[in-house]
């Protein structure tokens, strides 16, 4: 294994990293119902102007002055656009989770 700089109890970092990833579970079934949840809240739960900010920030990678020209508006205007629309997504996740995900189970199974 290659030496490292980052040392901790005589443990190297890339050490832990690998024993972490071995002793983990598969967990790509919820990562893959966390994206479908994500992807039902932002269609849902968002503001339509929250929802064009934050695909144009995330899904196309554009800045906040390119989305402020492009849309009209101030710079600070798209980065509270965005802060509130991840914390309106945040809160819908934390504390929708369980209902989306009863939603989705009960959905595949009829």
């Amino acid at each position: 294994m290659p030496n490292t700089r980052y040392k901790k109890d005589s443990r190297y970092a890339a050490d832990m990293a690998v024993y972490c990833r071995q002793m983990s579970e598969d967990n790509s079934g919820e990562i893959s119902r966390l994206k479908r949840n994500l992807v039902r809240a932002l269609r849902e739960d968002v503001t339509p102007k929250q929802r064009q900010v934050l695909l144009l920030y995330y899904a196309q990678g554009k800045n906040m002055r390119e989305i402020g020209e492009a849309l009209g508006v101030d710079k600070s205007t798209v980065c509270r656009t965005i802060k509130r629309g991840e914390r309106r997504l945040q809160r819908c996740l934390r504390y929708g989770a369980e209902r989306y995900l009863m939603g989705m189970e009960q959905e595949t199974r009829t």
